[in-house]
């Protein structure tokens, strides 16, 4: 079966129109069919509308997504009771350990993002994966510090990312790759991005699913959520009012 490559962290700016084509044309060449792009808390219906129709013309999918940065766990609940509705993506840049097992637990969110570089300030443990594990976030790993760190720096990223998938795979949480970047130079093709990721044995079919299915099931389960048939996890309204009525 055919594979659907998906981006979920892909930066623009949408106020330069110019550049933000120029990076999802490049993207679609790439062969990816859907991305998500991060947009402001507070964006409108009328810009989000904006960024569907640029993707839509580069012959891309839109995903819409929010990264919230909270500093506490009551800070998080409150953006998350502001937030969940309106994005098919809501990830957490987990930057303290507070935030990370809130965002582990709480089903509301999608993606655990640890941007740090520095290994000593990254709090994906056991403890945050058994947190995940009964919930539904993804652990993403983005592939832009990969591209651009080099020598030790690199070494010691790549020995916490090794780590971190040791962990979230013993505990069946998802891997989800991202490019993260902004500048069209730093795109990799969706089975380029699969193989630097070997590097952190995400191997063979592991790889590929973490930049396929893996995405792409979270971003058709939030769709049905959103739906307006949507009443719980299995059930839908099929039809409604005079439609029940027999004939």
């Amino acid at each position: 079966m055919k594979r659907t490559f998906v981006d979920l962290h892909l930066r623009v700016n949408p106020k330069d129109a110019a550049a933000t084509i120029q990076l999802l044309e490049k993207t679609e060449t790439l062969g990816y069919r859907m991305v998500a792009i991060p947009t402001d808390p507070q964006i409108s219906s009328d810009e989000l509308r904006q960024l569907h129709n640029i993707c839509k013309k580069a012959g891309l999918g839109f995903v819409s997504r929010v990264d919230l940065r909270p500093r506490t766990q009551n800070e998080l609940l409150s953006l998350l009771r502001k937030c969940r509705r309106k994005f098919e993506i809501v990830c957490v840049l987990c930057e303290n350990k507070e935030v990370a097992r809130q965002a582990a637990k709480d089903r509301r969110v999608d993606l655990l993002n640890f941007p740090q570089i520095d290994y000593r300030e990254r709090f994906f443990d056991a403890a945050e994966a058994e947190l995940a594990s009964s919930g539904l976030a993804a652990l993403e790993f983005d592939a832009k510090p990969l591209l651009l760190l080099e020598g030790p720096a690199r070494v010691r990223l790549l020995s916490c990312l090794r780590r971190e998938l040791q962990v979230a795979q013993s505990f069946h949480v998802p891997i989800v790759v991202s490019s993260g970047v902004s500048d069209a130079m730093l795109l990799r093709k969706p089975r380029e991005m699969a193989v630097l990721f070997s590097l952190v044995n995400l191997v063979g079919v592991c790889g590929l699913d973490a930049v396929s299915s893996n995405p792409l099931s979270i971003v058709k389960r939030n769709r049905q959520k959103l739906s307006s048939k949507f009443v719980a996890p299995g059930i839908r309204v099929v039809k409604k009012g005079m439609d029940c009525e027999e004939s």
